[in-house]
């Protein structure tokens, strides 16, 4: 865009520029990580930066002001730069990038005339140049800008600009061709966010997430902010840690006397300090942190750990505080770890880095764990150093003001070095960018978590069936199900699947080997492995026969394989090698292996533990009992692939059946979200605004416009007639065969049969009529009408949606009825819904069986409630007022699926168009 103040190709005139402003979009001020890992502010320019502007521009270089503005400058004028700071924030838009106090990068957009075309510039400061400032204003300017009616962007670049024009291509846009005049590239791109342009972002906001956690969890230097000379300093206690860990980075401890802690010179600030400083260890009392934050922007530090608590976990001005201190990190260009927490590991040999004051120092491995609580991170820390698990990385998240994770997830599922990812989680928090990162990095990097909140206390008060039977922790399910995340109850089970995934390969069947000494505890692992989804296959005939002349006639060898209190090393060994060599492995088909050793005379399971991992099984996991012990053998703790070991058979095979689950949730097709047809967005905005014009906060939808919204997103709907009296009712069951059903209609029934509002299998009109006389005698004027329906037949099942604040809308699907809540027999997933999320929905509950033809009966149209499941998130996505809606029954019948009643609630919302770009939380 060149500076064209009098232009009549657009209304860019000076004394025309403030004409009809809008209010600021004060929403779009938010942080954003750039592409090497550091973070600015971002927001619309306003009046008040002339100054920082005029300042911003100064600073420029020539060759950068050439390419700006196609011409020689040195500065701007006082009316240029009062043009360029007053806008209408519609037609003419301009967004900051603010690094401290100083504006670092400009990126504005102006409307071409009355046209749906728009012409785009970014000017950043020379010194951040290629940190990705222009990409992410672009794509800030195109979200904004289709939220005004623009289509289109245009720009002329000089044609050796060579990086803007990149950041033009690199945009993922669909282009115009590029129009070359002399010395100038006219570039012309549509701004509708196509499959290439999303992705494009996704890939950025990854590298971006990436390279910023690499900055703390890397770093070359580190000064730990409140070392103190204490011996119960926390301080000196981390201080400590990075130097038994032999961190290979530089050491500087900051206290105010500048005194030496354990020998490592101090000093008196962090703005003393002679060299570079990649991360801060906070550790000062909570009234002092604001100010080590803002030295250590000034510093140019690269990222924080605050280990200091007193922030949003007391509540009150707790949060505020915790709020501004991400607030002014981000502004200087830092990501932040805590507040409240204990700490960073990264066992990496380059690295070292143990910037924790836990007593133990982790065991160098492939797990990475993550704690949302710090007493239990450091009890997981020490209990994997016993138990000889050894870590890549570990991050105590604390009170996650900014870092999640979702960003630790990124980090690991490319460090090189981790193979499963370890959570404590107390929280989901952005569950919806959880569901887009997670089912990424776990298809290569199993990712098992433990999450806290499961208790009925976190149900919510709701009016509808579905949101009633809807939960935090069910919708936690949901998201961790659809996202391939291992979830599991205890601490124990966490690090049990971790030193699974860690040390073996993948389960990737369900047929379990059992072999033993001692045949009570085979017939407990057997029984375990039934619960846990497992199969114990019976061996092959002659596979039993040759493994008699090894284990003796009174050996059990069907499978579990009891080979007697007099079992010898050489026999377990012998027993394995015949069930997994490839000689007969076509007869045998097992996946994996489970040793179980007795304490018994004469017999040491070390030498068991030696013997059987001499044994080639191929690509299956091995797991040992030590049958009443937690020491695991000494052949077993070898650092080439160790095998975990167990005191009890059934903790081993829970472990096995999460860890084989997860291996068929890698193999099933990934799914796509259908292009469905017979959807009307028109009538469905049109019936919601209506409802909202009457009903300004919202409410349950009328009969009428359930159906009418339904019908809009082809929902299959069973015929009806509205009825407002007896008579009328009586007419209206004359359109249908016999027997039909009359149901109460009125704002306040929510749950009819509970209310006496439904009468079923009525034979004739008469019937029709003295039934309705009767409701509304009970019902009173809260029934406000009825509908005549005709009977329909099938299998009863409901299906619905529910809004959730923090996981987005869950859809529904159960077994159907009055009974419902009940019952409780009902499964959800969230949003995106796949069509092989809609199959396995379908076929999660208890009832499923009734669906495909029990005792006799024909099975339903099983596609067909698939479609309505579809159907119903499309709706949930594309209706974002919709905040809880009932299809209960939905009548699964094998010629279709019909909804039988259905009840739908609305409230107001604003379309949060900003939460749709690149951001920090």
């Amino acid at each position: 865009m060149r500076i064209r103040l009098t232009s009549g190709r657009r209304r860019d005139s000076v004394t025309a520029a403030g004409a009809g402003t809008a209010a600021y979009p004060a929403a779009w001020a938010m942080d954003a990580v750039l592409a090497d890992g550091g973070t600015v502010r971002v927001r619309p320019i306003r009046p008040e930066d002339a100054a920082a502007h005029r300042a911003f521009v100064q600073r420029l270089s020539p060759e950068t002001m050439y390419a700006r503005f196609f011409s020689p400058r040195r500065e701007l004028s006082d009316a240029e730069t009062d043009y360029f700071v007053t806008l209408d924030y519609a037609d003419r838009m301009a967004f900051v990038a603010l690094l401290r106090d100083d504006i670092v990068a400009v990126g504005r957009y102006e409307r071409l005339s009355i046209t749906d075309e728009a012409e785009v510039a970014f000017t950043v400061a020379d010194e951040h140049q290629g940190r990705g400032l222009g990409t992410l204003l672009l794509e800030y300017l195109a979200t904004y800008a289709r939220d005004h009616g623009i289509t289109r962007f245009v720009a002329d670049t000089l044609a050796g600009n060579e990086r803007m024009l990149e950041v033009f291509h690199n945009a993922g846009y669909e282009r115009r061709p590029d129009v070359w005049s002399p010395g100038v590239v006219r570039v012309a791109f549509d701004i509708e966010p196509t499959a290439a342009a999303i992705a494009a972002i996704e890939e950025r906001e990854w590298s971006a997430g990436v390279n910023s956690i690499e900055r703390i969890l890397r770093p070359r230097a580190i000064a730990v902010i409140g070392a103190g000379r204490a011996p119960t300093n926390i301080g000196r206690a981390i201080v400590r840690n990075l130097v038994s860990s032999g961190f290979t980075g530089a050491v500087y401890p900051v206290n105010p006397t500048a005194t030496p802690i354990d020998g490592v010179p101090a000093f008196v600030g962090v703005t003393a300090i002679p060299g570079a400083v990649d991360v801060g260890i906070v550790a000062v009392p909570a009234a002092r942190v604001l100010e080590v934050v803002d030295a250590c922007a000034e510093k140019g530090v690269g990222g924080l750990v605050i280990i200091t608590s007193g922030f949003a976990e007391i509540g009150g001005d707790g949060i505020a505080l915790q709020h501004e201190i991400a607030l002014r990190a981000h502004r200087g260009g830092m990501r932040v770890i805590g507040p409240n927490c204990f700490g960073v590991i990264n066992t990496d040999s380059r690295v070292r880095l143990n910037a924790t004051f836990a007593p133990l120092a982790p065991v160098a491995g492939s797990l990475a764990f993550a704690s949302q609580s710090g007493a239990l991170g450091i009890a997981v820390l020490e209990r994997s150093v016993t138990a000889g698990l050894g870590l890549s990385s570990f991050v105590s998240m604390g009170n996650k003001a900014d870092v999640s994770g979702n960003d630790l997830l990124r980090y690991w599922s490319q460090d090189g070095i981790t193979r499963a990812i370890l959570l404590y989680l107390e929280s989901v928090g952005n569950a919806r960018a959880f569901a887009r990162v997670a089912p990424r990095v776990s298809r290569t990097k199993p990712i098992v978590v433990v999450k806290s909140g499961r208790s009925s206390a976190g149900l919510r008060a709701a009016a509808s069936h579905t949101a009633a039977l809807a939960s935090p922790d069910i919708a936690a399910d949901a998201l961790f199900r659809q996202a391939g995340v291992i979830r599991v109850d205890t601490l124990e089970e966490l690090l049990d699947c971790g030193a699974l995934l860690a040390d073996q390969p993948p389960l990737r069947g369900n047929r379990l080997l059992i072999a033993g000494n001692a045949g009570g505890a085979a017939v407990l692992a057997a029984d375990a492995c039934a619960a846990a989804g497992l199969d114990v296959p019976e061996l092959a005939p002659e596979v039993q026969a040759r493994l008699r002349t090894i284990a003796g006639p009174n050996a059990g060898v069907s499978n579990p394989l009891d080979l007697g209190a007099a079992a010898t090393p050489a026999m377990f060994a012998g027993a394995i090698s015949v069930i997994t060599s490839a000689e007969v492995g076509h007869t045998t088909s097992v996946d994996g292996v489970l040793v179980i050793v007795a304490p018994v005379a004469g017999l040491d399971a070390g030498d068991v533990a030696h013997a059987v991992r001499g044994v080639d099984i191929g690509e299956r996991p091995m797991v040992f009992v030590h049958l009443g012990s937690d020491v695991a053998p000494a052949p077993l703790r070898e650092r080439d692939h160790p095998v975990p070991s167990f005191a009890f058979p059934e903790r081993a095979v829970r472990a096995l059946g999460r860890v084989a689950e997860h291996a068929r949730w890698c193999a099933r097709p990934r799914g796509v979200v259908p292009d469905l047809p017979d959807v009307d967005l028109s009538e469905a905005r049109e019936v919601v605004v209506a409802h909202l014009h009457t009903t300004p906060h919202g409410g349950w939808l009328a009969a009428t416009a359930v159906r009418r919204l339904l019908a809009a997103f082809g929902v299959p709907l069973v015929s009806q007639r509205l009825v407002s009296s007896a008579a009328d009712a009586e007419i209206a069951a004359a359109a249908f065969d016999f027997p039909v059903v009359l149901k109460a209609e009125g704002a306040q029934i929510v749950h009819k049969s509970d209310v006496g509002g439904v009468r079923l299998r009525l034979q004739s009109a008469a019937q029709v009529r003295d039934a309705y006389e009767a409701m509304h005698e009970q019902l009173g004027d809260v029934m406000q009408g009825a509908v005549v329906q005709p009977m329909v037949g099938g299998v009863e099942t409901i299906a619905g949606i529910v809004a959730d604040a923090v996981f987005g809308p869950l859809v529904m699907f159960g077994s159907g009825g009055t009974a419902v809540e009940l019952l409780g027999d009902r499964s959800f997933r969230i949003l995106p819904l796949t069509d092989v999320d809609a199959a396995e929905l379908v076929r999660s509950i208890r009832g499923a069986p009734l669906l495909f033809g029990y005792r006799g009966a024909p099975p339903v149209d099983i596609a067909a409630v698939e479609r309505v499941l579809l159907r119903l998130a499309l709706l949930a996505d594309r209706v974002p007022q919709l905040t809880e809606l009932d299809l209960n029954p939905l009548m699964a019948t094998p010629q279709g699926a019909l909804a039988v009643d259905a009840r739908i609630r609305i409230v107001p919302w604003r379309s949060q168009t900003e939460q749709r770009v690149r951001r920090l939380r």
